[in-house]
């Protein structure tokens, strides 16, 4: 049986190289590469970090059916296709999908069993000095992005999982206790010493046990910015 694993956040919270390094280390976990309208950026490649195709060819996959999900996000579509949930299920493999909010809400419209992971940046603060430092987007996105921010991290009470990407190192430590508790969950097996202390990491990150944490986070997002940002 496929778990399939949703992982959403704002725009610079880290959340492509948290998946980047559990895509590492977590065997038989399958990853859903997003189809999009918008140009490479910086050092982006066709077929890595996305498939890049034309408005017209999105288009036709719309009518076709291909997608789990899309959306229009900022005049560009973002997309899902169904052909990696069809081919993790062939082999048996999980699979991750790297969606936004509103993505995330027609997957579990579909796939009521999927488990839903957010990742938060520390506050607003060091959200906007990530997006400064990517040096990707004009002042314009980069203000458009945070405004964007505000209102996604406001659905964090709709997801399973909660990440605060604080520190690299504990962030992924945490997501990938999250996808193997999951999938120890599921196998139902009995559990040694090391599957209790993954189910305890896992466990400390449920939407129930962090609400406190989170709470100023959202309050730095809802403060007036600081003159210079950061």
């Amino acid at each position: 049986m496929t778990t399939v694993y949703i992982i959403s956040a704002p725009s610079g919270s880290g959340k492509s190289t948290l998946v980047e390094r559990v895509r590492e280390t977590v065997l038989r976990l399958d990853f859903s590469i997003s189809y999009t309208t918008r140009f490479p950026r910086g050092s982006e490649q066709n077929g890595r970090e996305y498939f890049f195709i034309s408005r017209s060819e999105f288009e036709k996959m719309i009518q076709a059916g291909e997608f789990l999900e899309y959306a229009d996000v900022f005049g560009n579509y973002y997309g899902t296709a169904r052909r990696f949930l069809r081919e993790a299920q062939q082999q048996g493999h999980d699979l991750l999908l790297d969606i936004d909010v509103q993505g995330a809400e027609k997957i579990k419209l579909e796939l009521a069993q999927a488990v839903s992971i957010f990742v938060l940046p520390p506050d607003r603060r060091e959200l906007e000095k990530r997006l400064r430092h990517r040096s990707l987007d004009a002042e314009d996105v980069i203000q458009r992005r945070l405004v964007t921010a505000s209102r996604e991290i406001e659905k964090f009470g709709e997801y399973d999982y909660i990440l605060v990407n604080d520190r690299l190192e504990d962030s992924t430590a945490a997501l990938e206790a999250i996808l193997l508790a999951e999938r120890r969950k599921r196998w139902g097996t009995q559990q040694t010493a090391d599957d209790f202390e993954i189910l305890a990491i896992a466990e400390r990150c449920r939407l129930s046990n962090v609400r406190d944490r989170v709470q100023p986070i959202l309050a730095s997002f809802a403060a007036p910015a600081t003159p210079g940002g950061c």
